[in-house]
């Protein structure tokens, strides 16, 4: 059993998060509602807005081939409403601290610095141990205060684009937090100067530490150089990784950016080892000590983690995550990247985001960590809206046919249509389309082939577009599955598609569900979505809908 971290402080952290959840639930949007603007970060200076929820043991671990359902809590009831998402959240940030990363301490006892308009120093100590380590800054043109983004390594997001959007580069070498060429036995760093050599804590959630050590010396200072409430943070390669958990582990970073992360980066776990050429969990782990020490039991068994990355890509919502990745080299598993992000994806729909989580694969260069063309534009468009809180562009998924990932293969949960209110206390219901109850409309019925397809595009660009189909069931009973026919214009041809299974990629498209999302109850929705190549101008027409 996991108790408050601030035991003493218990009573005044449960009112807050109260007050916090209800918060957020006024932020977000009924499904079927445009998405909010900026729904980006928890209430300021709050790390962790679940640190006073309970977290039971998970008992003996047993094999599960698929994902595991992130909206299933750990005593096997589901969540039906926004706010139960507080707590099961801490839930699977707690299994992700126990079997991948390692712990990440809560704040320490004493953190300062200074924050100018070239660097930031950062002193922390905490039960009588001490440790310093410091950043350079690189403002863009204009008066301040800035948003800014932490690149770590000196490797991530274009940072020439970064700046001239309007925001600050916090230059972190996150070797000084915890340092590459160590055995775990005798880990260095910062964060292992306070935390001990021997610390089961790896270097990625040591980093990501650091980056929030970063954040509370910006909240400390007087807001005329940094805003406190704007700060993204990106990286590449084994620095995207450090990127990606420093992003689910501190809901103050606004806007996340991993860039070609690989094998313990983004990409499921149980998909790599079925990945061809992609770096295998083995040696991920053993590279360097980037995983936590315990997370060496599940190299040669990922299915018997109780945890997987499209859950941790949850964490991070409902804020800004574009996920980059280069399908053009086999080691950094984009497959399972894809899989991943588009699992999250379904985390950041449930919570009425579904336009803050971007994922870009489909790219011409592959050379690794190259400042891609194709990313200046959305890269562009999420620090307008996350960090300069100006823009509304929604998310978008162009994911390259040769890495494309079925997500339909990996899972067998439905994702629920979260109702707005308090906690419901538990409980099975809350699907729409199907799932493990709950269903609106009552039981089973009388089988009903009346349903209807709608379609929408969600995004497009030059030479191509992402689109989503709408599947209601507007008969009396539920239906058993449904099959959408569609015709693409001349010159439109389907690149990727989810939640669906398509016979043809041009011209007259079939698309039928999957084992999971075919029963949708009356009244009741669910959707598909694709990307495709050719003019977005010529919407699919003729859509029919069959039910069973």
């Amino acid at each position: 059993m996991r108790f408050p971290r601030h035991w003493a402080w218990a009573w005044v952290a449960a009112v807050f998060a109260v007050a916090v959840s209800l918060a957020v639930a006024a932020l977000f949007p009924r499904p079927g509602t445009a998405d909010p603007l900026v729904p980006v970060a928890a209430e300021p200076g709050v790390e962790d807005d679940g640190a006073d929820c309970a977290v039971p043991d998970t008992g003996p671990l047993t094999s599960y081939s698929k994902l595991p359902d992130p909206f299933r809590k750990l005593d096997g009831t589901r969540i039906s409403t926004r706010s139960d998402w507080r707590c099961r959240r801490a839930e699977i940030r707690e299994l992700a601290e126990r079997h991948v990363y390692g712990q990440k301490p809560a704040r320490p006892e004493s953190v300062t610095g200074t924050v100018s308009r070239t660097g930031i120093t950062v002193r922390v100590t905490h039960q009588g141990r001490s440790a310093s380590f410091s950043a350079s800054v690189d403002l863009p043109g204009g008066t301040g205060p800035f948003p800014a983004v932490v690149v770590l390594g000196g490797l991530g997001a274009d940072t020439a684009t970064i700046k001239n959007s309007g925001a600050a580069v916090i230059s972190l070498d996150p070797y000084a937090v915890g340092k590459e060429g160590t055995p775990r036995s005798d880990k260095q760093g910062a964060f292992y100067g306070l935390y001990g050599s021997s610390s089961s804590t790896g270097l990625l959630m040591a980093w990501s530490w650091g980056v929030s050590r970063v954040i509370d010396v910006i909240e400390q200072s007087d807001g005329s150089v940094l805003r406190a409430d704007a700060t993204g943070v990106t990286g590449c390669s084994r620095f995207g990784k450090g990127a990606f958990v420093a992003g689910a582990f501190d809901q103050r970073i606004a806007l996340t950016m991993p860039i070609e992360s690989g094998s313990a980066g983004t990409g499921v776990f149980r998909g790599i080892p079925g990945e061809s050429g992609a770096q295998p969990l083995s040696s991920a782990y053993s590279e360097q000590p980037w995983l936590g020490d315990a997370f060496g039991s599940f190299t040669g068994s990922p299915a018997t983690l109780p945890v997987d990355t499209h859950e941790i890509v949850g964490l991070v919502a409902p804020r800004g995550l574009l996920v980059m990745e280069n399908p053009h080299v086999d080691w950094l598993g984009a497959r399972s990247g894809s899989v991943a992000a588009l699992g999250g994806a379904e985390v950041y729909k449930a919570l009425g985001a579904g336009g803050n989580i971007s994922y870009w694969s489909d790219v011409q260069d592959g050379t690794h960590c190259a400042a891609r063309p194709e990313w200046r534009t959305p890269l562009q468009q999420n620090i307008q809206k996350f960090l300069l809180k100006s823009g509304s562009s929604s998310g978008v998924f162009r994911i390259s046919p040769a890495k494309s990932g079925d997500l339909s293969a990996w899972r067998d949960w439905q994702t629920p249509g979260l109702a707005d209110g308090g906690s419901s206390g538990g409980g099975t219901g809350g699907d729409t389309g199907g799932g493990d109850g709950g269903d609106t409309g009552g039981g089973p019925g009388t089988p009903d082939d009346t349903c209807t397809a709608t379609y929408r595009t969600v995004n497009s660009w030059s030479g191509g577009f992402q689109g989503e189909v709408t599947v209601r069931n507007d008969g009396s009973g539920a239906l058993d599955g449904w099959t959408v026919g569609m015709t693409l214009a001349s010159g439109q041809s389907l690149s990727s598609l989810w939640n669906g299974r398509n016979t043809g990629t041009g011209g007259a498209v079939t698309v039928r569900n999957t084992e999971w999302n075919g029963a949708v109850a009356p009244g009741a929705t669910t959707t598909f979505g694709f990307t495709a190549t050719g003019s977005s101008s010529t919407a699919p027409h003729t859509l029919t809908c069959t039910g069973s």
